[in-house]
């Protein structure tokens, strides 16, 4: 699926997802197999891309609401359908994709984690010998891990790259108290998705999160969690530092791009050529792969 169309008002289209108003306090969440690198929506969908991001999220919100709680009220189209009944001709078009949500106001800030050092956390620390302005320990290769995880904020950007702050920088946008409630609840996150992930014989290298407030101020996590799209995935057994990683997320798509804009095939704008198929078909798998690894179970049947 490209893009929904749903009887409900539409609140929201992004790079991946369709937003829709339920009622005040209920909104309908619903991944296309769009997919977007260096900020661009690609001309070409991932098959199963969106089941993929909404089932895994959706099992993640289920295995780690110990921690903290989340806005996921269900993710499996019957339910979605028996609470929304406008929603009854539509039921195959959310099968695997579509998930129900408590509605908050998000914090404007994304929660970042990173636990080994890779993307522009390697670029900050060739250049500076920190991590969110944080100094680290000298002689670190790409792709170590780190002693701790680093708790690594940004600012979330409506167009262009979001940026990263410091935790000084942030607690002047959220305040003390909460800036401090999230890094805390980040790093946990993090800490207990990496230790199941690696059971299954799959490292987190990193990740985001996006927290948001109730009425009454309750906080919860919000979007999506520990997903291929928010996070580097990487396989354990190919796990080797001072280099580049094989990767289940959508990095080798990014690679590839990354050769076009070299080659002079692609200028960096918005007029990006067609993926080769193969690299469509490698990146569908390398998604399923990596929920069939934590999940250990199958797609829904249509996601």
């Amino acid at each position: 699926m490209v893009a929904s169309d749903l009887p409900l008002p539409l609140v929201r289209r992004g790079k991946v997802r369709e937003m829709y108003a339920v009622d005040d306090d209920t909104l309908l969440l619903v991944a296309s197999d769009r997919v977007s690198a260096f900020d661009i929506v690609l001309p070409n969908p991932i098959p199963k891309k969106g089941a993929v991001l909404t089932q895994i999220s959706a099992y993640w919100f289920r295995e780690l609401a110990a921690v903290v709680p989340n806005h996921c009220l269900a993710a499996d189209a019957d339910t979605i359908v028996a609470r929304v009944p406008e929603l009854v001709a539509h039921r195959d078009a959310l099968v695997g994709r579509a998930m129900l949500c408590r509605r908050t106001e998000p914090l404007p800030v994304e929660c970042v984690v990173r636990g080994y050092l890779a993307g522009s956390a390697w670029g900050e620390y060739r250049e500076h010998g920190t991590l969110a302005g944080e100094p680290l320990p000298t002689g670190l290769r790409e792709s170590s891990r780190l002693d701790r995880p680093i708790f690594s904020p940004a600012t979330k950007a409506e167009s262009g790259h979001d940026e990263n702050i410091t935790f000084a920088q942030m607690t002047e946008i959220v305040g003390p108290d909460t800036a401090t409630r999230l890094r805390d609840t980040s790093v946990a996150l993090y800490e207990a998705g990496r230790d199941r992930a690696a059971g299954h014989g799959i490292i987190i290298a990193d990740t985001k999160f996006e927290f948001g407030r109730l009425a009454d101020g309750a906080l919860l996590l919000i979007d999506e969690l520990l997903t291929p799209d928010s996070s580097r995935f990487w396989p354990a057994d190919r796990y080797e530092p001072g280099r580049g990683q094989a990767s289940f997320d959508k990095q080798p798509l990014r690679d590839y791009l990354a050769g076009q804009k070299r080659s002079g095939a692609w200028d960096g704008g918005w007029d990006v050529p067609a993926l080769p198929d193969e690299i469509v078909r490698a990146t569908s798998i390398r998604y399923q792969d990596a929920f069939l690894r934590i999940t250990g179970a199958p797609l829904p049947e249509g996601g």
